[in-house]
C-alpha cells in the first residue's frame, strides 16, 4: 500500500499539481478568478457568469459564439502549459531526451484543464436548461460548438510544436552524431544534472493510455538540455506574439460587428497574455520582477501627471480644448450659478413650459404625473419600459402628454428615455411605431456586457488608441464609447441624439423632461443634465430670513459648462454617466478647474425622488392654481422596506469585515428610508392633492431573480415581464387607471 502511495505521489502529473502550489501560486490566480466566475462567486452583482456560460456573438448565443470560446479556452490553456513549460523545464530535464517534449509536458499537466473543461460544460448544461431554457438538443448542439472550437485551437498548437520538435532534431542530430563537435559545443558546463529539489518524479504518462518510468539523465550536461529547452522556449515565445497581435487586431476592427468577439473569449486571451507576460518576468528577470514593475508604476505615474498618455473617458460632444476658459469647481461658482437672479430667471422659464404642457391637456385643471424609475442595470430599464407600456395602454396612449417630468438613475432612465422618444417619433406623425410592441422590450434588454468586457479587454488593455469625432471634437474609442455604440444598435438608433436636438421638443412641453442626476465623485453633490436650465434645483428652497444660508448640493450642467457647448452633449452620453456601474463603465471626466468626474446616479438617489419632491417644492403654487394633483409614479427593480438581502454574518471572518461592508450593503435602503422621510415632511407642505403609486419588481423566488448586470438571461427576461402582474402592482395599475380618467 505505501508503495502505491508513493508511486503516486512520485507521478509526473502529481508533482506537476504540487510544483504549481508551491513555486508559482500566482499563475493560479486565473484559474481560480475562472473556477469562481463559473461557479457564481468572483463579479456576481456583474452577471460575470454569464458571460462565459452564455457568450454572444453577432447578437445572438449560437453554435458559433460558443465555438470562439472554445478557441480560446484552447489559447489560455495552451498559454499555461507553454508558460510553466518554460518556467518548470529545469525541474523535469527528463523530457528533453523523449520524442515530442512539449506534447508529453501537456499530456501530465492536464489535471486543471481536464478538471476546468468538465467543470465548464457541466455549468454551462445547467445554464442552458435553467436560465436560457434551451432545448436539449440545442444545447448538445452549443456544446460540439464549444470542443470543436477547443479541439481545433489544440491540434494546431500541437501541430506548430511537433514542427518545431522537427526542426530542434535536425539541428541538434548533427552535432550529436559527432562527438568532437559535441565536446567543443557543450563542455562549457561540466556540472552533471542531478534531481531537482523541488520535485522527484519517476513514472510520467508518455501518452494518454501508457505510463512510462523517467530515464536517468544525470550523464547529460546541464548546458545540453537547456540548450534544447532553449528551442522550445524561442517557438512558445511566438506563439504568445501572436496572441497578443491578434487581440490589437481586434481592437482596431471593433467597430465591425464581426470583429465584437464574446466577452468570454477576449477575457480568456487576454488571461492567457497575462499568464505568458508573468511566466516572462518571472523567468527573464527573476528576483529584479518586483523592481522592474515599481518603475514601470513610477514611469506611467509621471507621464499621467504631464498628460502624456490620457486613459480618462469624456463626455462626448463637450469641448475640452479650450482650456483657459475652464470653468472653476468652487463654492463661489456654485453660489453665483444658483444666485436669486439665475433661479428667477430660470424658474420663469421653467413655468412657460408648464403653461405648455398644461394647454396641451383636456381637463382645465389636470392631474400632472411625475416618472421616477430606479438602477438595476438591464433588469431595471426592461422592467421600466415594459410598465410604462402598460400605464401608456391603460391612459389611451397618452402617457408621456400626462407626464411632465422623467428622472431616475442608472438602467431605469434607458428604458424610460428609450419609451419617450419612441412616442415622440409616433406623436411626429410615424405610423410604423406600436408602443405597446414587445419587441422595443426586447431591443431594451439587448446585452450590453459583451461588448463592455471585449472593449476594455481590447481597447482598454490592449490596442493602441483610436479616436473618433462628435462635432468638431476628437475623443478615444474606449469601453465607455462601445457601451453608447451598443446601447444605440439596440435601440435601433432612437436614442442617437444630442441635448440641442431634444431642447425644442422639451421646452415646448411636446414631450416629458429628463433629468439625468450623476454624481460627482469629488463631493457627492449631483450634476443635473437637462435641456433646460435648472439653478433653482442646486439647493433646497428655503426663507432665507429665517434659516442660514445653504451651500449647493446639486450642480446645473448646463450653467457651469455653458462655454463648452453642453447643448452637443450626446443623448446617449447623457444615459451612460447616469449609469456608471463602478470599473464596468469608466468614470467621466469632466473640464473643471480642478478636475472632477462623475459616476452612477444611484449613489445619490437610486430612486429618482430627491429632484422630483424638490422640483414639487420650487413649483408648488403653480401646482395649487393649475392641477387636480400630482402622482407621483416609482418604477423600482427592488422591493420596498428593505427586507431584500439582509446583512447577516455567516462566518467569523464577517465578524471583522462588518464595519467596512455594513455601508456598502445598506446603502439603498438608507436612501429610501430618508427619502420616505423628506417625502412625508414635504407632502405636509404642497397644498395640493399628492399620490405615490409604486411599481416594483418582485420575483417569484429569490433564486429566480435578475441579476444587476447589463445581460440577462431568458428565464430572467420572463420572470420580469411576469412580475408586472403581482398582487401589488396589480393594484397600483387599478389605482392609476382612476387618475389618468381624473377621479
Amino acid at each position: 500500500m505505501m508503495r502505491t502511495l508513493k508511486s503516486i505521489y512520485h507521478f509526473f502529473p502529481v508533482q506537476l499539481l504540487l510544483l504549481h502550489i508551491k513555486k508559482f501560486q500566482v499563475l493560479l490566480v486565473f484559474w481560480f478568478i475562472l473556477f469562481s466566475t463559473l461557479n457564481g462567486g468572483f463579479m456576481k452583482s456583474y452577471g460575470a457568469a454569464a458571460l462565459f456560460l452564455s457568450p454572444e456573438y453577432l447578437g445572438e448565443v449560437s453554435w458559433a459564439s460558443f465555438a470562439i470560446v472554445g478557441l480560446a479556452t484552447g489559447i489560455f490553456i495552451m498559454s499555461w502549459n507553454i508558460t510553466t513549460f518554460i518556467l518548470f523545464c529545469r525541474h523535469f530535464r527528463f523530457l528533453a531526451t523523449t520524442t515530442k517534449p512539449f506534447l508529453k509536458y501537456c499530456i501530465n499537466n492536464a489535471i486543471l484543464p481536464l478538471f476546468f473543461l468538465i467543470f465548464y460544460c457541466i455549468k454551462a448544461v445547467q445554464f442552458s436548461s435553467t436560465k436560457e431554457l434551451l432545448p436539449a438538443g440545442r444545447i448538445i448542439w452549443l456544446s460540439m460548438g464549444f470542443m470543436l472550437g477547443f479541439m481545433f485551437i489544440i491540434v494546431v498548437s500541437l501541430l506548430y510544436f511537433f514542427g518545431a520538435d522537427k526542426s530542434i532534431i535536425r539541428r541538434m542530430t548533427p552535432v550529436i552524431s559527432n562527438p568532437r563537435l559535441f565536446k567543443s559545443q557543450f563542455r562549457k558546463e561540466e556540472v552533471k544534472l542531478n534531481e531537482s529539489r523541488l520535485m522527484r518524479v519517476k513514472w510520467y504518462m508518455n501518452s494518454p493510455t501508457t505510463i512510462r518510468k523517467t530515464r536517468d539523465v544525470s550523464h547529460y550536461s546541464k548546458d545540453f538540455i537547456e540548450n534544447i529547452f532553449n528551442r522550445h522556449h524561442i517557438s512558445a515565445v511566438l506563439s504568445i506574439f501572436v496572441a497578443f497581435i491578434f487581440l490589437i487586431a481586434v481592437g482596431f476592427f471593433m467597430d465591425s460587428r464581426f470583429f465584437q468577439l464574446p466577452a468570454a473569449a477576449s477575457i480568456l486571451i487576454f488571461f492567457a497574455i497575462l499568464i505568458s507576460l508573468s511566466g516572462a518576468f518571472t523567468y527573464f528577470l527573476q528576483s529584479w520582477s518586483m523592481p522592474f514593475f515599481v518603475v514601470v508604476f513610477l514611469v506611467l505615474n509621471l507621464l499621467y501627471r504631464f498628460n502624456v498618455i490620457d486613459p480618462t473617458n469624456k463626455a462626448y460632444g463637450l469641448n475640452y480644448t479650450n482650456e483657459e476658459n475652464r470653468p472653476l469647481y468652487d463654492k463661489l461658482t456654485l453660489l453665483e450659478l444658483c444666485s436669486a437672479q439665475h433661479v428667477a430667471a430660470d424658474k420663469a422659464n421653467m413655468l412657460k413650459i408648464l403653461e405648455r404642457w398644461k394647454a396641451r391637456q383636456t381637463e382645465a385643471k389636470p392631474v400632472l404625473f411625475l416618472v421616477n424609475t430606479s438602477g438595476g442595470g438591464n433588469r431595471s430599464a426592461t422592467f421600466t419600459m415594459s410598465i410604462l407600456q402598460r400605464l401608456d395602454s391603460l391612459c389611451g396612449g397618452k402617457l408621456m402628454r400626462k407626464t411632465f417630468l422623467i428622472t431616475g438613475a442608472s438602467g431605469g432612465m434607458l428604458g424610460a428615455a428609450y419609451f419617450r422618444e419612441l412616442s415622440r417619433m409616433k406623436e411626429a406623425g410615424n405610423a410604423a411605431i406600436r408602443l405597446q410592441d414587445r419587441h422595443y422590450v426586447d431591443d431594451i434588454s439587448g446585452d450590453l456586457l459583451n461588448t463592455l468586457f471585449s472593449s476594455f479587454v481590447a481597447r482598454d488593455l490592449a490596442s493602441p488608441a483610436q479616436k473618433f469625432k462628435v462635432g468638431d471634437y476628437e475623443y478615444i474609442k474606449d469601453r465607455g464609447y462601445a457601451f453608447e455604440q451598443k446601447l444605440n444598435a439596440n435601440t435601433e438608433g432612437v436614442l442617437n441624439r444630442q441635448m440641442k436636438d431634444i431642447a425644442v421638443d422639451e421646452a415646448a412641453a411636446r414631450v416629458p423632461l429628463m433629468f439625468f442626476n450623476p454624481v460627482i465623485t469629488r463631493d457627492s453633490r449631483a450634476l443635473i443634465i437637462s435641456s433646460q436650465p435648472v439653478s433653482f434645483l442646486m439647493r433646497p428652497r428655503f426663507d432665507s430670513s429665517k434659516l442660514p444660508g445653504m451651500d449647493p448640493d446639486a450642480v446645473d450642467f448646463g450653467a457651469l459648462f455653458a462655454r463648452q457647448g453642453p447643448e452637443n452633449l450626446r443623448l446617449l452620453t447623457a444615459l451612460r454617466m447616469n449609469a456608471t456601474f463602478p470599473y464596468v463603465l469608466p468614470n467621466v471626466w469632466l473640464p473643471t478647474v480642478p478636475v472632477i468626474d462623475v459616476m452612477d446616479a444611484g449613489f445619490r438617489d437610486n430612486f429618482g425622488e430627491m429632484n422630483a419632491i424638490r422640483f414639487l417644492n420650487a413649483f408648488r403654487e403653480w401646482m395649487q392654481e393649475n392641477t387636480s394633483g400630482v402622482v407621483l409614479l416609482q418604477i423600482r427593480d427592488r422591493k420596498t422596506g428593505g427586507w431584500e438581502n439582509p446583512y447577516e454574518s455567516v462566518n467569523v471572518t464577517e465578524i471583522i469585515t462588518k464595519p467596512v461592508l455594513l455601508l456598502q450593503d445598506n446603502w439603498y435602503k438608507m436612501q429610501e428610508y430618508n427619502q420616505d422621510d423628506l417625502l412625508s415632511l414635504a407632502q405636509s407642505g404642497m397644498g395640493f392633492p399628492f399620490h405615490k403609486l409604486v411599481f416594483q419588481y418582485a420575483p417569484k423566488s429569490e433564486d429566480a431573480g435578475a441579476a444587476l448586470n447589463f445581460h440577462l438571461t431568458t428565464q430572467e427576461k420572463l420572470n420580469i415581464i411576469s412580475s408586472l402582474d403581482n398582487l401589488e402592482n396589480q393594484k397600483s395599475f387599478g389605482r392609476f387607471r382612476e387618475f389618468a380618467k381624473g377621479q
